[in-house]
């Protein structure tokens, strides 16, 4: 081979080596501080919650769950009430429950109602969200008692 071929695949393998290595790094910094949102999207996705929270009325109804705590885990005892629905749970600084858990994602599942149901769904993590030992991967219906795992901690509704 000529010196000017072998020169060509080293500079294509080291363009390559370091298109993987950034890759990498952008991948774990958006696992740690999660996506960049655009300044004109944070806004636009402010009022819409607004908008929606006036709109919504909480509903009390006799024997429906009025929050999530953690009862198993590093963070046992946290809870965030249902009014405030969706609930993220996660890593990020932006859930309502705030995980401790090497085996939670930053934006881990999510907490929602429809109607009187309430619905856990998982948010594409890594290590999955479970009811019992059932891996979820479409928004799955909870009612009181309901045991559901992320990572290492267990989450349920509670009156």
């Amino acid at each position: 081979m000529s010196e000017l071929t072998l020169f060509l695949i080293r500079v294509a393998f080291l363009a390559i080596l370091w298109i993987f290595v950034l890759s990498a790094i952008s991948v774990i910094r958006s696992d740690m501080f999660g996506a960049r949102v655009p300044e004109a999207a944070r806004g636009a996705e402010a009022r819409r919650e607004r908008r929606s929270a006036k709109k919504r009325e909480p509903t009390k109804r006799r024997g429906s769950p009025t929050h999530v705590v953690v009862t198993e885990g590093s963070n046992a005892g946290q809870r965030a009430e249902l009014d405030q629905a969706p609930i993220l749970i996660g890593r990020g600084s932006d859930a309502g429950i705030r995980l401790d858990d090497d085996y939670v994602s930053t934006r881990h599942a999510r907490i929602a109602a429809s109607g009187d149901q309430w619905f856990v769904e998982d948010l594409g993590s890594t290590n999955g969200t479970y009811i019992g030992t059932v891996r979820i991967t479409q928004p799955t219906t909870i009612t009181l008692g309901t045991q559901v795992r992320v990572g290492k901690t267990i989450i349920e509704l509670r009156k």
